[in-house]
């Protein structure tokens, strides 16, 4: 008996745009116990922390772009909502939600 052939259907995903509270992001530095320095689009850098459903389940390294989550009652701080992948990075700026300079500027 042979096995049948099944045909997985892959299903885009929307793309988390960023919308009223939030901004997509640039990590430049890990400040440590799971805090980061990040480099948004605004204009403003920020300390934002990595929530406990996220820290085991997504590693961030330095230069990956984020979704931050403004907190509402102290905009310089923020929380990680969401890490994009290295194909939706392309559409973000492709979109207009992300400047490629601001990658090129945090150096090597």
């Amino acid at each position: 008996m042979g096995k049948k052939k099944v045909e997985e259907k892959v299903e885009e995903t929307p793309l988390p745009n960023p919308d009223e509270g939030t901004v997509v992001c640039v990590v430049s530095e890990f400040i440590g116990a799971n805090y980061l320095k990040v480099v948004c689009m605004d204009g403003k850098e920020r300390s934002v922390r990595i929530p406990g459903k996220l820290r085991h389940k997504v590693w961030i390294n330095i230069k990956d772009v984020v979704l931050v989550g403004k907190w509402e009652f102290d905009e310089s701080k923020g929380d990680v909502l969401y890490r994009y992948s290295r194909d939706e990075k392309k559409k973000l700026i492709d979109g207009g939600y992300l400047d490629p300079t601001l990658i090129e500027s945090l150096g090597e």
